[in-house]
C-alpha cells in the first residue's frame, strides 16, 4: 500500500524520452515588447543577474540600436557563462550584420514568418517560394559568417506545415544541421494534446520533426492567448523537444508567453532529474518586476503570488498548522516565499489562537502557549465576526488590528505562570492563564 504523508513520498515524473532539456529566456527581447514596459539598462542587467542566479541556460537580446547593444555589452562585461547571450534578427543580411558587430554573440535567431497570412499580408511577399528564398539566404549568410542558429518559425500553428514548413526544415538542416528549430505558436492557436494535428497540435508538430524529419534541436515558443502557454511548453518536452523559449511571469505582446517560473517548478519540482535549477529567487525577481517596472502580479498567481502560501479558510489553516503539506503543494522556501495565516470571515479559533499566540510571543520577547480553549479567543473571534457580519469588512485583519485585540483581552490582564528571568525570558514555556472577575484561573 502507498502512503502518501509528505513531499518525499510522491513520486517524480519522467520524460519519456529522457531528453535533456533547457530554458531559454526571452524576457529582454519578447518580454519589452509588452504595451508599457520599457526596460534600461539598470533593468535588463538585473534580470540577467535573476538568471544567472536561477541557472537559466540563455537569454535572447535586441541589439538593433545602441541602447541594446550598450546593454548586452555589459552583460558579457560581467562575464557568466550563463545565461549565454544570444541575438535576435529578421531575415536580412542587414539585420545579421548587426549581430555579427555584437563581440561574443555566437548564436542567433532568424525570424521566418511561415503562415500564409504572415507571408502575404504582413510581409508583401508574393507567395512561399519568395519566403522560402529569402529565408534560407539569410541562414546561409549566418552560418558562412560562424554563428550558430535558430530558425524562428512564426505563425506555425497556423500555417500549412506538410505542405510548406515541414519541406522547408528539411533545407534548413541541409545548410546546419545543428540549427534549432523554433515552433512559434505565435497567437496560442496551439494544443498541448497528442490526438491534435495539422495545424494546431504541439506535440505532433513536434514528434514529425523528430522522428521524421531527424531535428536535434526542437525549441517551442508560445503565447498564451488562450491560457495554454505552460501546457504547450511541458508539452512540448514530454514529445521530445529539449528547449523552451519563455519570459518570466510570462510578459510579452497580447496575453504574454509562457511563464518560466511555472515550467522552472515544474521541472524541478515534479520531474526526475532537474536539481539544476535554483529557485529561491523567482518570488524576489516577481517583486523587483512589480516595483521597478509597474506590473501587477496578482495576488493569486502560481508561484509567486503573495497569497499562494496565504491561508484563511479554518479548515485549510488548520491544517496546514498540523502538516504543510495537507494543503501546500511545495514548501515555501523552494521558490523563496513565505507562508501567512490570515484572520478572516471564514477563519477559525485554531487560525486565531496561533495568531494570537505569535503576537505574544513577538510582543513580550517570550515563548508563550495560548490554549485553544482560552475563553479570550472565543471573545476576539466574536467580534471579529461582528465585523464581518454587519458587512464593515471586505478584508483579513491586519496584524495592527490584532494586536489592539491582544491587547485588549490579554496584556491588560494579568499574565500568569511566566518564570521571568532578568530580562524577561522564560525558562520554560509558559501559559498564558485566564482570568475570570478579576482573579486568576488556576
Amino acid at each position: 500500500m502507498k502512503i502518501y504523508e509528505s513531499y518525499d513520498d510522491l513520486p517524480k515524473l519522467k520524460l519519456p524520452y529522457g531528453n535533456d532539456v533547457y530554458i531559454s529566456d526571452s524576457t529582454i527581447r519578447d518580454g519589452s515588447q509588452m504595451p508599457g514596459i520599457v526596460l534600461s539598462r539598470e533593468h535588463k542587467l538585473q534580470i540577467y543577474e535573476y538568471l544567472h542566479e536561477i541557472g537559466i541556460e540563455k537569454l535572447e537580446a535586441f541589439v538593433f540600436n545602441k541602447r541594446d547593444r550598450d546593454a548586452v555589452n555589459l552583460m558579457f562585461d560581467i562575464g557568466y557563462e550563463f545565461p549565454e547571450i544570444t541575438g535576435w534578427a529578421r531575415a536580412s543580411r542587414a539585420d545579421i550584420d548587426k549581430i555579427l558587430e555584437v563581440d561574443g554573440i555566437k548564436e542567433t535567431g532568424i525570424l521566418m514568418s511561415v503562415s500564409d497570412t504572415h507571408i502575404f499580408s504582413k510581409m508583401r511577399l508574393t507567395g512561399r517560394e519568395e519566403a522560402e528564398e529569402k529565408y534560407l539566404d539569410a541562414l546561409q549568410y549566418a552560418v558562412d559568417h560562424g554563428l550558430r542558429t535558430r530558425a524562428h518559425l512564426e505563425d506555425m500553428t497556423r500555417a500549412d506545415n506538410y505542405g510548406f514548413v515541414f519541406p522547408l526544415v528539411e533545407k534548413i538542416m541541409e545548410i546546419d544541421p545543428d540549427c534549432i528549430i523554433r515552433v512559434c505558436d505565435t497567437v496560442g492557436y496551439g494544443m498541448p494534446f497528442m490526438n491534435i494535428d495539422e495545424p494546431y497540435g504541439i506535440p505532433k508538430i513536434v514528434q514529425h520533426l523528430k522522428k521524421e524529419i531527424g531535428v536535434k534541436n526542437i525549441e517551442t515558443h508560445i503565447h498564451d492567448d488562450y491560457g495554454l502557454g505552460s501546457a504547450s511548453s511541458i508539452a512540448g518536452f514530454w514529445y521530445g523537444a529539449n528547449w523552451t523559449s519563455v519570459t518570466f511571469l510570462g510578459i510579452g505582446e497580447r496575453a504574454g508567453n509562457s511563464e518560466m517560473e511555472k515550467i522552472l517548478l515544474f521541472l524541478a519540482d515534479r520531474v526526475e532529474g532537474f536539481d539544476r535549477y535554483n529557485l529561491e529567487p523567482v518570488t524576489r525577481f516577481a517583486r523587483f518586476m512589480e516595483k521597478e517596472l509597474g506590473l501587477r502580479v496578482p495576488r493569486n498567481k502560481a508561484v509567486v503570488g503573495k497569497n499562494i502560501f496565504a491561508h484563511e479558510s479554518g479548515i485549510h489553516a488548520a491544517g496546514v498548522l498540523k502538516n504543510p503539506f495537507n494543503y501546500e503543494p511545495y514548501p515555501p522556501e523552494l521558490v523563496g516565499g513565505k507562508r501567512l495565516l490570515l484572520i478572516g470571515d471564514s477563519s477559525g479559533l485554531e487560525v486565531i489562537r496561533y495568531k494570537v499566540q505569535e503576537t505574544l510571543n513577538d510582543l513580550l520577547d517570550v515563548e508563550t502557549i495560548v490554549e485553544k480553549d482560552d475563553s479570550r479567543l472565543l471573545k476576539i473571534q466574536t467580534e471579529i465576526q461582528k465585523l464581518y457580519d454587519k458587512e464593515e469588512r471586505v478584508s483579513c485583519i491586519s496584524d495592527e488590528e490584532l494586536l489592539a485585540y491582544v491587547e485588549k483581552y490579554f496584556l491588560y490582564q494579568p499574565i500568569c505562570d511566566p518564570v521571568h528571568t532578568g530580562r524577561g525570558k522564560l525558562k520554560n514555556k509558559g501559559k498564558i492563564a485566564e482570568c475570570e472577575e478579576g482573579k486568576l484561573k488556576e
